[in-house]
């Protein structure tokens, strides 16, 4: 089978290669994948030595779909011909994760990724495809659409709530698309006048171009009138303390990311006096995943496809995600 590679941490190095296509054994799925999509995390492993002790090569990447073509003995969730999508913390089925499943049982690393045309994994480690959806399209979701659905659910979501998001990354859009299912508002931020009129062709109430106005967070709280906003999606990092000063008193921020730095420097007494609650968000639960995947059906969620490259153009993929120019997902076939 086909694979893509990193002999480094460098976009450069990325060579699609060959392996042997592997078998499943008792209780395992053999898929073959469709299609896979980028995020942030990729790109962090890849070109930022976020896990410098990853042992080399490895193959990229954790989100896919496509479709169950062989089941190992004893198999009993799927059949061939299933079409599934892979869950990215494996062994994290409902509940919080453990600190083992977070750390060693993560596909894209240090579980090899899916960059390539088959994967075997245990029947337990996949949910069934959304039936409203492509396999290019439920590609997108393990990790971008269930940690902006997680976020949301954390906040405590509800109609008439205002949600801030940073952003029109694959987790911003995603949170756009869902707060609005559940009758919130929705402030959004961007550097692009362009990608903010998207936005708002998708239901942004109101947007922010944070290049123009730097101090994005009076605005925010202007937009509320004064109020603050209930939800902050946190993916910057960075911004932490402008978020803490957009928020309102008790609300809540979901730190989801750090595409703006690891570090920032905030002051205590916005978190205690207003009471907000600030809580780390790793992507969700399979049971959590498959609860997303109702409300899309339900309520027909395309997911927003910046583009699509070839597996044999994984390093165009990858550079064009480093760019920042992409609105949504980008996806490898």
């Amino acid at each position: 089978m086909r694979v893509v590679e990193a002999s480094e941490f460098k976009i450069s190095s990325l060579r699609l290669m060959e392996r042997e296509t592997p078998t499943p054994k008792h209780g395992e799925i053999m898929v073959k994948i469709s299609s896979a999509s980028l995020n942030y995390r990729d790109l962090a492993i890849l070109d930022q030595s976020y896990m410098p002790n990853l042992k080399l090569p490895y193959v990229p990447c954790s989100d896919c779909a496509g479709e169950v073509v062989e089941v190992g003995q004893g198999v009993k969730r799927f059949a061939s011909g299933d079409r599934v999508v892979p869950v990215y913390t494996q062994g994290w089925y409902d509940g919080r994760p453990t600190l083992a499943q977070r750390t060693t049982q993560t596909l894209g690393a240090p579980l090899s990724g899916v960059l390539q045309e088959y994967i075997v994994i245990p029947e337990d480690e996949a949910v069934h495809s959304p039936k409203s959806l492509s396999d290019q399209e439920a590609s997108t979701l393990p990790i971008a659409a269930l940690t902006a659905w997680n976020t949301l659910q954390q906040g405590g979501i509800k109609a008439g709530d205002t949600v801030l998001l940073q952003g029109t990354g694959g987790v911003s859009i995603f949170a756009l698309q869902f707060a609005k299912i559940f009758g919130a508002k929705v402030i959004i931020t961007s550097s692009s006048d362009e990608k903010l009129k998207r936005a708002q062709a998708l239901g942004a109430d109101f947007c922010i171009n944070y290049k123009k106005n730097t101090e994005w967070e009076r605005v925010a709280r202007e937009m509320t009138d004064g109020r603050g906003v209930d939800i902050v999606v946190e993916t910057t990092g960075a911004t932490l303390s402008q978020s803490l000063a957009a928020v309102k008193f008790a609300g809540f921020i979901g730190v989801i990311g750090f595409v703006g730095g690891h570090e920032v420097k905030i002051s205590v007494k916005t978190l205690i006096g207003p009471l907000v609650r600030v809580q780390g968000i790793a992507t969700g639960a399979r049971s959590q995943l498959e609860e997303l995947i109702r409300a899309i059906d339900c309520h027909q969620i395309k997911p927003v496809i910046d583009s699509m490259f070839p597996l044999e153009r994984a390093q165009e993929a990858f550079n064009h995600l480093k760019s920042g120019a992409h609105f949504g997902k980008i996806v490898i076939a």
